[in-house]
C-alpha cells in the first residue's frame, strides 16, 4: 500500500532528526547513510525515496539544527533581557561544552560545514544571520550597523569559545576558555556582571 503524503513527510522528518543527532555526535563524514537509516528503523534502500544524496540530507539536517537554535534564542529574547543573557551564559557553560548533542550546529560541525556543498553552507549562513539579528535586537547599540557588528562579534566569540573548549585536551584550559569569554563579554556589557557560571 502506498504511503500518504503525511506519512512520507513524517518519515523524512524522522530521518532528518536522526541525521542531525548523528552528525553532531560523530561528524558528517564519519556518519554513513546506512547508519542513519538503521538508527531511524528503516532500510538503507529507503533513503533514496526521500533524498537524492547524502549532501541533500546534510543540508536539511543543518537547516533543521539552525532553525532549532534560532527558535531557542528567539524564545529567550521574548522572555526579556535577563532570560536572554541567561541563554547566552548557558551556551558558554561546561554543560553545553560536554553535551555534543546540545547547542549549535556551527559548534558541533563547523569545520565540516566549511567544506560542505553550497546548499549546506547556505543553510548554515542563513541560521548565522538570523542569530545575529536576534542578538542585535537585544543589544544597546544606537545604530543598526553597530548593533549588527556587536552581535556578530558576540556570536563569533561564543561559537569559537565553545568549539575550542571542546578541542583542547587540558580540562583547566577548557574551563578557562569559557570563563575568559564570559568575563570579556561581561566587560562589553553582553552579560550581567553579577552572574557567573562556574
Amino acid at each position: 500500500m502506498k504511503k500518504s503524503r503525511v506519512e512520507t513527510a513524517e518519515t523524512r522528518r524522522k530521518i532528518v532528526e536522526v541525521a542531525t543527532r548523528a552528525f553532531r555526535t560523530n561528524g558528517i563524514h564519519a556518519t554513513g547513510v546506512a547508519e542513519i537509516m538503521s538508527a531511524a528503523g528503516m532500510t538503507h534502500g529507503g533513503f533514496y525515496r526521500h533524498f537524492a544524496s547524502k549532501d541533500q540530507l546534510v543540508a536539511e539536517a543543518c537547516a533543521a539544527g539552525m532553525e532549532a537554535i534560532v527558535e531557542s534564542a528567539e524564545a529567550a529574547a521574548e522572555g526579556g533581557e535577563e532570560a536572554f543573557l541567561k541563554h547566552i551564559q548557558t551556551f558558554l557553560s561546561d554543560e553545553t561544552r560536554d553535551d555534543c548533542l546540545a547547542g549549535c550546529p556551527l559548534v558541533a560541525m563547523g569545520s565540516e560545514l566549511a567544506r560542505a556543498d553550497l546548499e549546506t553552507r547556505r543553510a548554515a549562513s542563513q541560521g548565522f544571520r538570523e542569530l545575529i539579528d536576534v542578538i542585535a535586537r537585544q543589544g544597546g547599540a544606537s545604530d543598526t550597523a553597530s548593533a549588527t557588528g556587536d552581535a556578530m562579534f558576540t556570536l563569533s566569540a561564543i561559537i569559537g569559545a565553545v568549539t575550542m573548549s571542546r578541542i583542547v585536551d587540558d580540562p583547566e584550559l577548557s574551563d578557562l576558555i569559557l570563563d575568559e569569554t564570559r568575563k570579556r563579554l561581561t566587560a562589553l556589557g553582553v552579560e550581567p556582571r553579577e552572574t557567573s557560571l562556574g
